[in-house]
């Protein structure tokens, strides 16, 4: 076995960022929260962990980097939605 061959086994095989795996489930939460509840904070800390969960993941090669981008990917789009869905009231505060 090569030694690209074994460090690309490793990697498959080695430990999931757990951070990573937080950071999915914060999306989510704020995501259903967003539609149910009408609030998507938890949003920012998705960003948080999906951030720090990628340099951990990038430092100590550990497995969820999907994870942690699909986090990322979903907690901006709601922050976007949140942004554009707030500007969209700002007009109505000067028509009274």
């Amino acid at each position: 076995m090569s030694v690209s061959a074994a460090s690309a086994t490793a990697t498959k095989t080695g430990p999931l960022n757990k951070l990573a795996v937080a950071a999915v489930i914060l999306a989510v939460i704020a995501f259903s929260g967003l539609w149910l509840l009408g609030i998507g904070v938890l949003a920012v800390f998705a960003v948080g962990a999906g951030h720090v969960s990628l340099e951990q993941i990038r430092r100590t090669g550990e497995r969820g980097r999907w994870l942690a981008i699909g986090a990322l990917c979903i907690s901006y789009a709601l922050a976007t939605w949140a942004l554009f869905s707030a500007l969209t009231y700002i007009p109505a505060l000067f028509q009274q």
